[in-house]
């Protein structure tokens, strides 16, 4: 295994909620950080309005502690690191979002995150809270083949369910109809993902896989999860010109389309690598046909300072589009602000 990493940190065991006082401290006029170590939004949306909560390991900051706020989640549940959030806990999130109109739990697809989703939803059954929805959202078409999307699992393309389904639940819809929203956002996107180098624990500070120099790892999920494989490390053009065209098919994205666009950033790659991936990507939608509606290039979901990007296309219509286009505020992370 490589050398450990240099973190600067204080006590391994207190590194949660170290990291979730300084957020709280940074951003208190958009969220809180209550006694029990839930991130919720300072001013909460109008009572009778459907709340959203999403529980996840931590570790993959700005996700999911930046993406509480108006028109994104009500609750963030943080887990330990890279570690879902037990099932009470999820209660918990539950019983602080509640505004009246229900709660939409989202659970990003790994098996401990559903786990205890459908656990929480049992417990919450047993104490008479029933105003509670699951949607299980995914979308690396590399974790699973065209035809078994559901057990694929979720990755950064995620963010297009976030940001959308955050503006939904602002307006005076029902559960049920966010839950159909999430899944509408969810069946239109597509990401695969490569990884150049590896990211680290961040408390033990060791190094989470092996990857050689001249190497990289196509479709490799959040937590270091194996893709479809190791390939020799070659161009910016090359790259995406070996993604691209498998994400085009699986939906499939077609000419006339229009789409929203993420480069995700996992941790460490340049504003400078992401921008000329970037450069390619456009040139290649043109080529197909295909519209860019708008783009974001960033960090998003990270697995601390692992070198590598997400790429995700979700396609939208004129709904979608308003959705996108409606205020969001979001903590440390770069969305349409109000």
């Amino acid at each position: 295994m490589a050398p450990r990493k240099k973190k600067l940190i204080n006590q391994p065991e207190n590194i949660l909620g170290d990291m979730l006082a300084g957020f709280a401290a940074a951003y208190p006029d958009i969220v809180t950080l209550t006694a029990s170590g839930l991130i919720v939004r300072s001013q909460p949306k109008a009572a009778g309005k459907v709340a959203l909560v999403i529980g996840n390991g931590s570790g993959h900051e700005p996700a999911m502690i930046g993406l509480v706020g108006p028109g994104l989640f009500d609750v963030n549940i943080p887990g330990d690191i890279f570690a879902a959030p037990g099932a009470g806990r999820i209660v918990e999130g539950i019983k602080a979002a509640e505004r009246g109109g229900g709660v939409l739990v989202c659970v990003s697809h790994h098996a401990g995150d559903l786990l205890n989703a459908q656990l929480a939803l049992q417990m919450c059954a047993a104490q008479g809270i029933d105003n509670v929805e699951m949607v299980v959202l995914y979308d690396d078409i590399s974790s699973a083949p065209k035809g078994q999307e559901p057990e694929r699992r979720g990755t950064a393309g995620l963010f297009f369910v976030w940001k959308m389904l955050g503006a939904y639940a602002e307006q005076n819809v029902t559960l049920a109809q966010c839950k159909a929203m999430a899944e509408k956002i969810r069946d239109n996107t597509r990401t695969l993902a490569v990884a150049i180098t590896p990211g680290t624990n961040p408390v033990s500070g060791e190094v989470m896989f092996d990857l050689p120099d001249d190497e990289i790892e196509v479709g490799m999920g959040v937590h270091g999860e194996v893709g479809q494989g190791r390939q020799q490390l070659v161009s910016a053009e090359a790259t995406i010109d070996a993604m691209l065209p498998a994400i085009l098919e699986d939906l499939p994205f077609q000419a006339g389309a229009e789409v929203l666009v993420l480069l995700n950033n996992s941790g460490s790659m340049t504003q400078m690598e992401l921008f000329i991936l970037f450069g390619t990507v456009a040139q290649r939608l043109k080529q197909a046909g295909i519209s860019v509606y708008k783009t974001h290039i960033g960090p998003y979901a990270t697995t601390q300072e692992m070198a590598g990007f997400a790429l995700s296309l979700c396609r939208v219509d004129d709904e979608l589009k308003a959705l996108w286009d409606a205020p969001a505020i979001g903590a440390n992370v770069r969305i349409v602000q109000a």
